[in-house]
């Protein structure tokens, strides 16, 4: 078994524990020692991210071989039409090249708790709320797509990874998990350096993430 925590990261905290500029780290709300991002979220978004305290199960999260499933609520500029759905969800041609076609459809303003700071928009500004569904893990990408698309990012956030959901979890709060690993061949960590948990030389096989029985659902 291996612990994982489920985050509900804020607004503004940087997805590391320390920063040289002085702003806000997980290390206000993570305290168990030896725990590590599987996976980032940008300063600016706010949502699920997962930490744990085994490299296997870090990289099983976060790699991108696993292509894990990463679920957003993300509101627009705009109200999109067929056209722009249909552009985001069979791929585009990003500057770093097309992504994979992701699941896209116009959602009824989710109950959120309210953004500090509160996004900045004029009252009559016409705003829509998507669900957009990837599997892959680019620098900024779903906003990036939306922005291709003529339907600038006003607020994101992450509602779920794979199996595990944000239910329940306000901003700040942590939820820990149990979560079976499937056992390790016998040559598993063979060249593998002391004291570097999850690094190995040898490419590891994909495994499926088996969630604890007592997950909650969204």
């Amino acid at each position: 078994m291996a612990t994982l925590l489920l985050l509900n990261k804020p607004y503004g905290v940087l997805t590391q524990f320390e920063d040289k500029e002085g702003r806000p780290t997980l290390k206000r709300f993570v305290k168990k020692p030896g725990f590590y991002p599987a996976g980032r979220l940008d300063l600016d978004s706010e949502g699920l991210l997962l930490l744990t305290d085994d490299g296997g199960l870090q990289h099983r999260v976060a790699h991108p071989s696993q292509k894990l499933a990463k679920t957003y609520w993300v509101q627009v500029e705009g109200s999109p039409s067929p056209e722009s759905l249909a552009k985001l969800a069979g791929g585009l041609n990003l500057k770093d090249g097309p992504t994979l076609p992701a699941k896209v459809k116009e959602i009824p303003e989710p109950p959120l708790w309210p953004r500090d700071p509160p996004i900045r928009y004029r009252k009559n500004d016409l705003t829509s709320w998507l669900e957009i569904t990837i599997k892959e893990g680019r620098n900024r990408q779903v906003r990036r797509m939306t922005a291709a698309v003529g339907l600038p990012t006003l607020r994101l956030v992450r509602v779920a990874i794979g199996p595990w959901t944000l239910s329940g979890l306000l901003p700040g709060e942590l939820r820990e998990e149990q979560v079976n690993l499937p056992k390790p061949s016998p040559n598993a960590g063979r060249n593998r350096p002391n004291n570097t948990p999850g690094r190995s030389r040898r490419k590891p096989k994909s495994a499926r993430i088996a969630p604890s029985s007592n997950k909650s659902k969204s």
